[in-house]
């Protein structure tokens, strides 16, 4: 089925470029001949198999996808009298966003009942839910931890915490339990598994992400460039004589901007890329030393941060950005055409960009990799294969850690994930996609506003990493026709280009949970301060600005980090 399914998505993007714009697209990128050997083999082969099974158009015969059908049978196996056990109830967190469908709650909507209808037949197992709000989902589970009230499972992307909940026993060693019921999880979602064990332990059960991003992506006005007669930039310095150009030709008008930036101050997004190319990092040990948060600090990115001090001071760069730190004014620059530069995290800015295109008919923005490095290469940072840490605290008994571990293995399921991620009715596009239902139709059935929230384990389904289906239903999902399929193509293409994740490791040293917070956060304000002091008063900037993190905690930090690695190796 997964062979047939797989076969049937390649036949019917090949039909759809022939229909959308007679095999151009497909020519230009040299694969015309080869989906067309694709497309022909299928045809033989859908002739040979007979097609063995009816099937929906929304996948197999009961609204499945046809993708994961063949583990159906193990999640099947769940309703063996003895896999079923005695009757045992657990308590499953859950975020509330206030989006409920409206007679509904967090905690009671048709997905959660469906969820609990199938996890009682499967398994003989009650599930309730206790809602956390989300923007405040990990300081209510520190309340609730310390205190013992914690449900049964629950979960948080902070690795700081987890290590911190792990170290002092306030969880269940799981590596038992999850060796004998988490079949599932070890087969679907083992890429995330090896941050969560420690000392040969295992501590929680890990979220796998599905599309593999990279945390942020540069933009670029092409337009632009062809009006300037420039070719697109392949290395830092030809990225500053573009930006001087735009600049000097005032080619957004009046407010140009030809690096736009916004004050987030929750995010490193609008530098990092940028100041990391400065950086060399010869080996792993490095590499951990200085990951994302302590990029900044890392030998070779006062340079980085010194042209950027430049650039500012010569009016590259958005006038005053760090007090927009809810990026409105970010935003709208982009919108009214007054930008020709963004660093963002990939898909953010888009919403301005397709603003922009429609309002001037024509493509804007694309993207673009221009950061090299000291070897003259690319650095990449991707994020990581794992997302949630899914936990159960030692508060609960054996018998429902055994039922908890039921309960997220059945999740793990493709096949059970999807249902969850898209609703239980859930359609499929011609490409064998699965089709995000429109708020209407959550409402009007009952179903949460972001039912992401309770796929807990598993977005690894097989379109996610299939760049083709990616960019087609990128383009086929726009609500305007505002970037052609090359344009999406161009991000699957642009984003692999020097890929790149940064060492880790499960542990977590003294120093750094004590002080790795604070120091996060200070670290943005010190590139801020450093960017937009006045050029004779960088050096005394960064100097008081790197003495501040040191005192605050950053070199025990380092040092910490350099001492763990060491003792790895």
């Amino acid at each position: 089925m997964v062979l047939l399914n797989y076969i049937r998505r390649k036949i019917r993007i090949f039909l759809r470029n022939i229909i959308l714009n007679g095999g151009t697209a497909m020519k230009r990128k040299g694969i015309f001949k080869k989906t067309l050997a694709v497309a022909l083999a299928a045809a033989m082969t859908l002739a040979m198999a007979g097609c063995g099974g009816k099937e929906t158009g929304a996948g197999t015969a009961d609204g499945g996808s046809a993708q994961t059908a063949a583990s159906g049978t193990e999640a099947a196996a769940g309703t063996d009298t003895a896999e079923k056990g005695k009757e045992v109830t657990i308590r499953v967190m859950a975020w509330d966003r206030g989006n409920a469908a409206p007679g509904t709650t967090t905690e009671n909507n048709a997905l959660t009942q469906w969820i609990q209808e199938q996890v009682k037949e499967l398994y003989n197992i009650n599930v309730e839910y206790v809602s956390v709000p989300r923007s405040e989902s990990d300081d209510k589970l520190n309340i609730m931890m310390s205190g013992g009230t914690a449900p049964d499972i629950v979960f948080t992307y902070d690795q700081t915490l987890f290590y911190s909940y792990a170290n002092s026993g306030a969880l269940h060693e799981l590596t038992d339990v999850y060796n004998q019921y988490g079949s599932n999880i070890q087969k679907f979602c083992a890429e995330a598994q090896d941050i969560s064990v420690m000392e040969d332990k295992k501590y929680a059960v890990m979220k796998q992400r599905g599309t593999e991003e990279p945390r942020h992506m540069a933009y670029i006005r092409k337009d632009w460039l062809d009006e300037l007669g420039m070719e697109m930039p392949t290395t830092k310095e030809e990225l500053g004589k573009y930006l001087y150009a735009v600049k000097e030709k005032n080619l957004g008008g009046d407010t140009t901007i030809p690096w736009a930036m916004s004050g987030r101050n929750d995010t490193e997004k609008m530098y990092l890329n940028f100041l990391g190319s400065y950086v060399d990092l010869p080996d792993d040990r490095t590499a951990y030393i200085y990951n994302e948060w302590y990029m900044s600090v890392a030998p070779g990115a006062e340079e980085g941060l010194k042209q950027l001090n430049q650039w500012y001071n010569d009016g590259l760069i958005t006038k005053d950005f760090p007090t927009d730190t809810a990026e409105d004014v970010y935003m709208a620059a982009i919108s009214n055409g007054n930008v020709g530069f963004v660093l963002d995290d990939p898909y953010h800015p888009h919403a301005s960009f397709e603003i922009l295109n429609n309002a001037l008919g024509h493509e804007t923005f694309v993207p673009i990799q221009c950061f090299d490095l000291p070897d003259g290469s690319y650095r990449n940072p991707f994020e990581y294969r794992y997302a949630m840490f899914v936990m159960i605290p030692t508060a609960t008994s054996d018998e429902k850690v055994e039922a908890c571990m039921k309960y997220l293995n059945w999740m793990a399921d493709p096949e059970v994930a999807v249902k969850i991620r898209y609703t239980p009715d859930y359609k499929t596009d011609d490409l064998g996609v699965a089709v995000e239902p429109a708020e209407a139709e959550k409402n009007e059935k009952g179903y949460p506003g972001t039912c992401d929230d309770w796929c807990i384990m598993n977005l690894n389904f097989e379109w996610a990493n299939d760049p083709e289906v990616l960019a087609q239903t990128s383009f086929n999902n726009q609500a305007t026709q505002w970037a052609s399929l090359e344009w999406y193509q161009s991000i699957q293409t642009v984003k692999e280009v020097g890929k790149f994740r940064f060492p880790v490791f499960s542990y977590i040293a003294e120093d750094e949970q004590t002080y790795g917070t604070d120091v996060k956060t200070r670290m943005i304000e010190f590139v801020y301060r450093c960017i937009v002091a006045p050029a004779d008063q960088f050096e005394a900037t960064y100097e008081s600005g790197r003495n501040e993190l040191v005192n605050a905690g950053l070199q025990k930090i380092l040092d910490g980090r350099a001492e763990y690695f060491d003792s790895q190796n």
